[in-house]
């Protein structure tokens, strides 16, 4: 059998046992016995759980009769195929593989065991994988080939397993963080809700074409700041005779300052309470900021300028969707896991003018992992004695980290952490032409590089030619925000309390309506290890140890509640 593609014949040769193929100048399979090579190659692999095995170009699929009685229920195999030819030469090859599949999966966790594909762009293979397994299913990926079909496109195949492989560690990355946190962002959430009534809403801000600078708090923002002044004069101006804005990571504010500079806006989006270093000497300053909702809520009352919420959905939470219901929720954030990238993002949506950014280095040297006064500079500082250097070994040769070049061909560190930071810069705003990054020792950002003189240019000339005054779109009525979130918190209350109550025996159990309430107040376990990151799913009300770690969990829950309660209603038209 013959067809042709692009010009190229594909020819199906008899061996042995099943056939090989000849196809665009290369024999694919083997030549002598191709079914005892696929059958070999899939005996070698060892099953695993929760592992995703990814099989490029599977041609007539020979050896995976073999793997797939072997592989545990929660395992799969996914065959890809780059070349519309192979690709329905596969399909017709696994029709029957891929029909039993499909029939066996009722009885499966997650999916089929066997799925085939066209290997599309790497975004759409991991979005398939997602919407057929779920979110944190599968803990690692393998290779799996059984022909040499993976030759004729082995780039693609190659940044598909790369895009997997991040998409994975990332939902688990993303778990971790759940697990240690998410119970703070959720505590944090129920404690600002008292500040939406006093507090302007980021939606209505509005920097309408004024340049921004985006500052983060890397090593290259003092020579950034330090020319920028030169250029200035001698001094950066003040907010009211500048024509730029200036939005910076709360992290940046010792930096600024010290150089008495006072910045635009402060993004703070840390949920700890040692993320107040940021905010040291600058207690009633009139600087305004953005804070995310789940932010540290002491955070909110350090400065004295106009306050800002935002929110930056950490988890699906049906929580985080009554208060969207409800109007309550402020303006939502793709959240980027840096507050540098925030930053960005908010310039980009604040403002229609162009964005220099700088101090976004995801890079470090020996001497120099923060800009100067910053939190970790000085944390560094005040730990110096005889037995401790300035010099951050620890971060320089630690596990993970290596050697890169800066955006200045100068060898810099940096590690998988900022790398994928970098990375994930990249994949949002690389190649947006109103962004550009001052030249410096930072890593590449995939946006142009410009120099500070040409970043002042910028500023100077662009905020001239396109400064408009800040607008401000109408507040929302503080005294109805008051009301709603008085009724909002008052019924979340009182769901905790029924649970509360039927998880001690005061009132009778129904294990149908706890299962609404396990659903209702789904901050309460959202952290947990099984449940983090897995979209909502959680074990059921006949599980006794879930439910008692549950049953832990309502009565600071409830604290919380109160206190939100209390402060609303002290400031209440109708409070009596």
């Amino acid at each position: 059998m013959a067809s042709h593609e692009l010009g190229h014949v594909l020819e199906e040769i008899p061996a042995r046992r099943g056939k090989t193929i000849s196809y665009k100048g290369l024999t694919l399979l083997s030549r002598v016995d191709p079914v005892a090579q696929g059958e070999r190659l899939a005996a070698e692999v060892e099953p695993r759980e929760f592992t995703l095995y990814l099989c490029p170009s599977p041609l007539y699929g020979y050896g995976l009769s073999v793997l797939l009685p072997k592989l545990p229920p929660n395992s799969a195999i996914l065959c890809i195929e780059g070349d519309e030819a192979l690709l329905e030469l596969s399909s017709r090859a696994l029709e029957d593989l891929l029909q039993k599949s499909r029939g066996e999966s009722s009885g499966r966790q997650g999916g089929p065991a066997l799925i085939l594909a066209a290997a599309a762009s790497p975004e759409e293979l991991c979005t398939l994988v997602q919407k057929v397994y779920g979110k944190r299913f599968f803990r690692r990926l393998e290779l799996l080939r059984l022909g040499g079909g993976w030759q004729l496109l082995p780039d693609l195949y190659k940044n598909i397993e790369e895009a997997l492989q991040k998409e994975i560690n990332l939902e688990w990355s993303n778990a971790m963080t759940l697990i240690r946190l998410g119970r703070l962002y959720s505590r944090n959430l129920i404690r600002n809700l008292a500040l939406l009534d006093r507090s302007q809403w980021l939606e209505t801000l509005d920097y309408g074409s004024a340049p921004v600078l985006a500052l983060g708090a890397g090593p290259s923002l003092d020579a950034m700041l330090d020319d920028l002044a030169a250029h200035s004069g001698g001094s950066i101006p003040g907010p009211q005779d500048r024509p730029y804005k200036i939005i910076c990571a709360d992290t940046c504010l010792p930096a600024l300052n010290e150089r008495e500079l006072v910045p635009d806006l402060v993004v703070a989006l840390e949920s700890q309470f040692w993320n107040l270093r940021a905010f040291s000497g600058a207690q009633g300053r009139h600087i305004s900021a953005a804070l995310d909702v789940s932010a540290l809520p002491r955070s909110s009352r350090v400065l004295s300028g106009t306050r800002y919420l935002f929110s930056t959905p950490w988890t699906e939470l049906n929580l985080l969707s009554r208060l969207a219901d409800s109007a309550l929720l402020p303006e939502s954030i793709m959240p980027l896991g840096s507050v540098g990238l925030n930053v960005v993002a908010l310039a980009l949506a604040k403002s229609r003018g162009p964005i220099i950014c700088s101090g976004l280095d995801f890079s470090f040297t020996i001497d120099a992992y923060h800009a100067r006064s910053t939190p970790g500079h000085i944390d560094a500082a005040r730990t110096t004695d005889r037995f401790k250097s300035l010099f951050n070994t620890a971060a320089v040769f630690r596990e993970g980290s290596y050697s890169t070049l800066s955006k200045t061909g100068i060898p810099v560190r940096s590690d998988p952490a900022l790398r994928s930071y970098r990375e994930l810069f990249e994949r949002e705003f690389g190649g947006n032409t109103r962004l550009a990054d001052v030249y410096g020792p930072g890593l590449p950002l995939g946006i142009p590089t410009i120099s500070s003189a040409e970043a002042y240019e910028r500023l100077i000339g662009e905020g001239k030619e396109k400064s408009s005054p800040e607008e401000i779109n109408p507040p929302k009525d503080q005294g109805q925000i008051t009301e709603a979130l008085i009724d909002f918190c008052t019924k979340e209350k009182n769901a905790l309390l029924t649970m509360k109550d039927m998880l001690t025996g005061t009132i009778t159990f129904d294990k149908n309506r706890l299962e609404e309430l396990l659903d209702y107040a789904d901050y309460l376990w959202a952290h947990f290890p099984e449940c983090a990151g897995a979209a909502g799913q959680r074990p059921s009300s006949e599980d006794t140890n879930f439910l008692k770690r549950v049953r832990v969990e309502i009565d600071p829950f409830l604290v919380l509640w109160n206190l939100s309660l209390r402060d609303l209603e002290e400031k209440s038209p109708s409070y009596s």
